[in-house]
């Protein structure tokens, strides 16, 4: 009999439940369930725009409503498909996403008091309400723990554990003081699974630990009390009610539990395995190994490479972390990103694009990427940032905003919907070149995700940009994927899974499109990139002293070099 693993993505927007063959990678049957709550699942606040909190009960209902819907398309696929066949779930999510929970590992909003306290929710990964408290962070680490802050790229961001926390406290005392613990929710849905929900018992996972809350085995864990108490005096005493271990994704976090196994229909010996973050399981699922840069585009971006941590491995400043067995056991993880990708390209398609692009956004989406087709690199004589959601990697800063220059009163929608596209590249590009600088070669790129997929004009763009080929994923779902073949490792040989995440990758993995680079246009996007550096440091850093006065002329220099020069679109160059 064939055995089957299911892998859970709790995204931004909507949970996913993907079916997946362990022997042979087959994706047998998904299914999506958007988040009810909120704005397409956020909790937000028109007069705070940093705030983004989630409601757990939507994770609850996801669970169930992901799985059930998976297996009854599974049997519609397949009529040999039996749930008896299903050996191991695993579990990916957003993060940083920690919740205050009591003593009983229950989120604090089930509470009737709490319920309608967007403080006592989840605080998803793009609230940026922390930025104070992530300055201070840095500021202190810098002056009694550097060591703190060398392993995740020098400066603390808004989007992680500690500044949200400290956040709660200083802003919504009565939830911090009810908190018996927190938990990242990449940790909470498995004890949930499993039955282990005890804050003290459940397993902690060694990505979320490390690349978010400053966990590391050189100084024992987690910042010490000292510490957390010269950051706010009091906060040291949350230290002892949370984790001193944490495991890598291929651990067993359990067993299905009997009341959940009731609900699923599913075997209470099936396998749950310990949770990690999206984009490191989706590395795992788009086949990461040295060498290979994965990225992982959605809303935002996550870049994830592994390294063999039997090999030295400087620090690389301004990444989100180097952390061992963050996406494999046996390497560390290097994780950067960007902030806003595909959130720029909707906020721009849904507020700015006028009806003759189409009247919904599919058409405009459609319509924009056709026209933008027919451009060469540098034709519009627009440049942007990509900071539209503050920049993650290099510089940490939540408070940066987007910028567009170079538009005239002949400046087109699609021209700009191109620069926005471009300056995702550049920003792409900025990664792989201090990635580089810091000894870690990126020798090619895969690409997953929905846009990845969908959008081949991005993907040429890319490869044009930073002039390295550009993989897709087999899967459209490398998150799921990745988790699903850690359920097969967490199932162990004996249930028909894997001794290995090398074993279960070989087995599961594949590739499909690649873009290649043209010479002609990485070589104007050369040119483009060099002014885009110039808007990076003198819009991004403090010590920017130099010149702005030539972007401006020099874009109208490669716009009329470039319509003169007869180059043909990037877009029917695709292989």
């Amino acid at each position: 009999m064939a055995r089957h693993a299911i892998g859970l993505d709790f995204g931004t927007n909507s949970c996913r439940a993907l079916l997946v063959d362990v022997s042979t990678g087959r994706e047998l049957a998904d299914h999506i369930f958007p988040y009810p709550s909120g704005d397409a699942g956020i909790i937000i606040d028109s007069s705070d725009p940093n705030l983004a909190r989630q409601n757990p009960a939507d994770y609850l209902l996801g669970i169930e409503t992901a799985i059930k819907g998976a297996i009854q398309k599974g049997k519609e696929a397949d009529p040999k498909f039996s749930c008896e066949s299903i050996i191991g779930i695993g579990v990916d999510t957003t993060g940083s996403s920690p919740m205050p929970v009591d003593e009983f590992g229950q989120a604090l909003c089930f509470r009737e008091k709490l319920k309608n306290n967007p403080a006592a929710m989840v605080w998803l990964w793009k609230d940026h309400t922390s930025y104070k408290e992530a300055a201070q962070i840095t500021e202190l680490a810098s002056a009694i723990r550097p060591q703190y802050l060398s392993k995740i790229g020098g400066i603390y961001s808004s989007e992680w554990w500690w500044s949200k926390i400290l956040r709660c406290k200083n802003t919504a005392k009565e939830v911090y003081d009810a908190a018996a613990s927190w938990v990242e929710i990449c940790d909470w849905i498995p004890a949930v699974l499993t039955g282990e929900l005890s804050p003290g018992k459940l397993k902690r996972s060694v990505c979320a630990a490390g690349h978010k809350a400053m966990f590391n085995r050189a100084w024992q864990g987690l910042p010490d009390q000292e510490f957390l108490d010269k950051l706010s005096p009091g906060l040291g005493s949350l230290r002892d009610r949370l984790y001193d271990t944490a495991y890598t994704a291929d651990q067993r976090a359990g067993l299905l539990s009997a009341e959940w196994a009731q609900r699923l229909g599913l075997s209470p010996s099936t396998a749950v395995a310990v949770g990690a973050f999206d984009a490191h399981m989706g590395a795992v699922g788009a086949g990461i190994v040295p060498g290979r840069l994965v990225k992982i585009i959605g809303t935002s971006t996550c870049d994830i490479m592994i390294h063999p941590n039997n090999e030295a491995l400087q620090d690389i400043p301004g990444v989100c972390g180097i952390v061992d067995g963050s996406v494999m056991d046996g390497y560390y993880g290097i994780e950067a990103g960007q902030s806003g990708v595909g959130d720029i390209f909707l906020w721009f398609v849904n507020n700015l694009v006028p009806e003759k692009y189409g009247r919904t956004q599919a058409e405009q989406f459609a319509s924009l990427e056709k026209a933008c087709a027919t451009l060469r690199p540098g034709e519009s004589g627009l440049l942007a940032l990509d900071w539209n959601n503050g920049n993650r990697t290099i510089l940490v800063d939540a408070r940066l905003s987007g910028l567009l220059i170079g538009q005239s009163l002949h400046t087109q929608p699609h021209e700009i919907y191109r620069a926005l596209l471009e300056s995702t590249g550049f920003g792409a590009l900025a990664i792989i070149d201090r990635i580089e600088e810091y000894g870690v070669p990126v020798k090619e790129v895969v690409n997953c995700g929905g846009l990845a997929v969908k959008n081949p004009l991005l993907m040429q763009i890319y490869a044009d940009i930073t002039g390295r080929p550009m993989k897709i994923s087999r899967s459209e779902q490398a998150p799921a994927l990745g988790a699903a073949v850690f359920a097969a490792v967490a199932a162990g040989v004996e249930a028909g899974g894997y001794g290995s995440i090398h074993a279960a990758q070989n087995a599961m993995v594949g590739f499909g499109k690649e873009y290649r680079p043209i010479p002609e246009n990485h070589k104007i996007y050369r040119q483009l990139y060099a002014l885009y550096g110039q808007l990076y440091n003198g819009f991004g850093t403090r010590r920017w002293s130099g010149r702005m006065d030539n972007v401006m002329k020099k874009l109208l220099d490669i716009r009329d070099e470039v319509r003169v020069s007869g180059l043909d679109s990037t877009y029917s160059m695709e292989k």
